[in-house]
């Protein structure tokens, strides 16, 4: 598996026009902003022909094309899809990003926008639209691509309207996430993040990558663990069960080979960790992808999984 590039996680500078209420742009994957990043604004991010895995807050989990989210201010994200050596995905992502306080300031003559003000809140932990929901956000995000001026306007406030409304979403940080948001903090935790999607199916050592973001194992430990939000061990477990997830899904390979792919050296291990993850067996999950794609993670599966190697 490779990845992009370890650059250094930033704070994202968003720059709208000033006739702008919003930035909405479209991206091929990767580029220079592909990396675990954080920004005022708030981010309507939407996947167009991809899959991969969402980091957003301690929120681990896959997410398949038609993918939306709304992530919420300053929660520290990346969207990231395994790509070889100069591949490229045309198009990956539409992106929507707003200041909240354009909306605060709006509603002082309209307001009837300050109903957005509960919801952006409840969306500060970020959350991923399901069901009839996010087929009538994904209308509306695309619809946006060649409108301008009031009618873009309209659809925008169309579409917070539609997000506001619905309980057809799944929250995916913890309240109890609060990052390290300054700059050296998650430039080294962007490098140990992008080391481990590299690695995967190597031997991936806490004192290996404590060394590489200058620290002792123990002060390594808790910086991990409070701006990803899981242990070092748990985190590497959650991402070599969803590349063993994916190749369950989309290949033929033996379960062992799996097994020793997503980086694991039994089987009797891998076959434990994955029950804990999914509620279910190795060759179960591979019975239950019949559409030979790997399904997303469940929420719950990702976000109680924990053990070691």
């Amino acid at each position: 598996m490779s990845v992009i590039s370890p650059t250094a996680a930033r704070f994202e500078y968003v720059l709208t026009g000033a006739d702008e209420t919003f930035l909405w742009r479209r991206d091929d994957y990767p580029w220079e902003r592909n990396v675990w990043n954080f920004h005022p604004e708030v981010e309507i991010h939407y996947i167009a022909n991809a899959s991969g895995i969402l980091l957003a807050g301690d929120h681990v989990g896959a997410f398949g094309p038609g993918h939306i989210s709304i992530i919420g201010s300053n929660l520290p994200h990346d969207w990231v899809t395994p790509l070889g050596p100069d591949e490229r995905i045309p198009g990956r992502d539409i992106v929507i990003q707003f200041l909240p306080a354009k909306l605060e300031q709006a509603s002082v003559f309209l307001p009837e926008l300050a109903g957005f003000r509960e919801f952006l809140t409840h969306a500060q932990r970020g959350l991923a639209l399901k069901g009839q929901a996010r087929a009538e956000a994904e209308a509306l995000i695309l619809d946006m691509e060649f409108q301008t001026g009031p009618l873009r306007l309209s659809t925008f406030l169309s579409l917070l309207s539609l997000m506001r409304g619905t309980e057809d979403y799944d929250v995916l940080s913890s309240e109890a996430y609060i990052p390290d948001l300054r700059y050296g903090s998650l430039e080294a935790l962007q490098k140990v993040f992008a080391h481990i999607f590299a690695n995967l199916s190597e031997d991936i050592r806490l004192p290996d990558m404590a060394k590489m973001a200058g620290m002792s194992d123990s002060a390594f430990s808790r910086f991990f663990k409070k701006n990803s939000g899981h242990s070092f061990t748990d985190h590497v477990n959650k991402l070599r069960i969803w590349k063993a997830s994916q190749l369950l899904a989309e290949t033929d390979l033996p379960i062992t080979d799996i097994c020793f792919e997503a980086g694991y050296r039994n089987l009797s291990n891998f076959n434990r960790v994955f029950l804990r993850h999914h509620n279910m067996t190795p060759s179960r999950y591979r019975k239950l992808s019949t559409n030979r794609r790997a399904d997303p993670l469940p929420q719950t599966a990702t976000d109680q999984a924990s053990g070691g190697e």
